[in-house]
């Protein structure tokens, strides 16, 4: 059984003064606090952080600030009262004011350093010292950690100001870019893939700020003009925010004994988030490097369960690099990502993203994390060869253990027993050659259809296989493709035990009903496109908030069928008059 945490309740969460009561501290009281910091939180402007695991940060609030939405799962979850979201004393908090807040809360936030790596490699150029010190948590603050029926949760504002790492940045994010986190977020858990969760979203009614954006209709790659936006922020709450980018930070600086307590931090950083994320499956008594050994091992695990999932739903994170992978294994920083609609392995919403953060080569970016989180635990081996053995062995394992997820994943789409690789070879070719919707095809296909009828649903007659806009079939293509469609589909009946409808022979050794109920429990009728999304923010910074929370409710309910009218909205293929649309297509990173 799990042990209970003193600060462990049942009861219903309906005040500020409720919430203050369940906090506890542990990055800040247990880890080490950077000794050039302002103990009050007033460090705003970018400089080098040389040591230490966190600095203290003061949020800034934003203006006058007005309650957009909150997820009421997450807050039924937490056992708090959706009353509680737009109260004045929790709105002022969580859009960034802690100057009041009742004991034992605190009135100064934090923020974390991180290094970064692109696909692999190590990089301190983008740093604006030159030196990698300068990256980390650039606009979002933490400022909580509360432990609330046993679980810890971390609450952090994203959007809450300038920190030492903002980089001369204004530490602002906007309200388009807030309100496709807090709806990804919610959607995602929803879709049963480990993510950080959406708490609540606040715009100011008179703050600004300007952006690139993209111009209506606009078909180029980068934005094409600067556009005023409304500031928000959104809080994400997860057990934890430390990324393998904190590890490999400070791996960094033990390897080139950067300061007298470079080892002595690196080894607090892992075991902390040994005690945040694998408490439950790593023994607390065991010595520094056999948990380092088990925590290679239980992160491998999550990774590659992860990276299937995003795939199986059709989630691509565009940017996929090691500051953006949570060391505990779920989805973090909702920047430049984006759901696949017509399939292509090469997808990438993100215009700087390129081949190796794309949608089917999403497994290879999360081994060249993996590679570099095993690299930040190695100094803590050095004096343990049969353990620097077993954490090598685990590292060059991840490529099969990351197969099998995939495999696994695959036959669970399809409906089969076993992954069967020639069958899902041909359907990866017929579907980029049709070319077909992700997610409408993999539905249609959950209904275990007779023939090809309900599946021609999810193909895009408009596109080509390269997916220009432009009509894909001669005169005799089309039925010859229908026939290749059928002879697969003929293949998969069998294949699946329910038989073929069109073979006398054949006799199903399951149910098509049992087969489709289970297939539509991996398959969601409803994915979270951004010409949906889209009109949503649009209408927000508006002050009409009706859509947000419309498409809120359709998108936590992913794989349920809804009413006529909701079906007709949103589970449909995308309009032709929207392929290449900047923002709608693809966009920049800027946010």
């Amino acid at each position: 059984m799990k042990k209970r945490l003193p600060q462990e309740t049942n009861s219903i969460v309906t005040t500020l003064q409720d919430l203050a009561q369940l906090a506890d501290y542990s990055l800040m009281d247990r880890l080490n606090c950077d000794p050039d910091a302002n103990a009050i939180g007033n460090d705003h402007a970018p400089r080098q952080v040389f040591t230490g695991h966190y600095v203290p940060v003061d949020p800034t609030p934003i203006e006058a600030p007005d309650y957009v939405a909150h997820s009421q799962d997450l807050f039924q979850e937490l056992g708090f009262a959706d009353s509680m979201a737009q109260s004045a004393d929790f709105v002022r908090v969580f859009s960034g004011d802690l100057s009041s807040v009742p004991e034992p809360m605190r009135k100064v936030g934090w923020a974390c350093g991180y290094a970064l790596s692109i696909y692999g490699t190590e990089y301190n150029q983008q740093c604006p010292f030159q030196t990698g010190n300068g990256y980390g948590d650039g606009r979002a603050i933490s400022v909580l950690e509360a432990v609330i029926n046993g679980q810890r949760w971390e609450m952090q504002l994203k959007g809450g100001g300038r920190t030492p790492y903002c980089r001369g940045a204004d530490g602002r994010a906007v309200l388009r870019s807030s309100v496709r986190e807090f709806l990804a977020q919610e959607h995602m858990h929803a879709l049963g893939v480990p993510t950080s969760r959406s708490l609540s979203l606040y715009v100011s009614k008179t703050e600004k700020v300007k952006r690139p954006w993209y111009s209506e209709g606009s078909r180029s790659l980068d934005p094409d003009r600067l556009i005023s936006e409304p500031v928000a922020i959104s809080t994400r709450v997860a057990p934890s925010f430390i990324r393998v980018g904190q590890l490999e930070l400070f791996a960094r600086r033990a390897r080139n004994k950067a300061h007298p307590k470079a080892m002595e931090e690196l080894e607090k950083i892992v075991l902390h988030l040994v005690d945040r994320e694998y408490g439950d499956v790593i023994d607390h008594k065991l010595d520094t490097a056999k948990k380092a050994v088990l925590l290679a091992r239980e992160f491998r695990s999550r990774l590659t369960a992860l990276v299937a999932n995003w795939i199986r739903v059709g989630y691509c994170q565009g940017n996929f690099n090691s500051d953006n992978c949570a060391a505990g294994g779920f989805t973090l920083d909702y920047g430049p990502f984006g759901f696949c609609e017509v399939f292509n392995p090469r997808y990438q919403p993100w215009t700087g993203g390129g081949h190796h953060f794309s949608f089917l080569n999403q497994p290879v970016a999360a081994e060249r994390n993996f590679q570099m989180f095993c690299s930040a635990l190695q100094p803590l081996l050095t004096a343990h060869k049969e353990c620097l053995w077993q954490l090598d062995e685990i590292r060059s394992d991840f490529s099969k253990v990351m197969q099998t997820q995939m495999e696994r994943m695959w036959a669970a789409k399809l409906g089969l027993d076993a992954f069967h690789a020639d069958l899902f070879s041909e359907l990866e070719t017929l579907m980029v050659q049709t070319p077909v919707d992700y997610t409408i095809f993999f539905r249609e296909l959950s209904t275990v259809p007779g023939d090809i009828g309900p599946l021609k649903k999810s193909f895009y007659k408009e596109l080509n296989s390269t997916g220009a806009l432009r009509p894909l079939m001669q005169e005799g293509d089309s039925e010859r493709m229908e026939k290749r469609w059928s002879a697969w589909l003929t293949k998969w009946q069998r294949l699946t035990g329910i038989g073929s409808l069109t073979d006398a022979n054949s006799a199903p050794s399951r149910s098509r009903e049992e087969l489709s109920q289970r297939m539509k429990l991996v398959n969601p009728k409803y994915s979270m496109r951004e010409w949906f999304v889209a009109p949503a923010y649009q209408q927000a910074s508006k002050g009409n908030y009706a859509p947000l929370r419309e498409l809120q409710q359709v998108m936590t309910q992913p794989y349920a069928e809804q009413s006529t009218e909701i079906e007709e909205q949103y589970y449909r293929l995308k309009p032709s008059r929207l392929f290449d649309v900047g923002g709608l297509s693809h966009y920049s990173c800027s946010s």
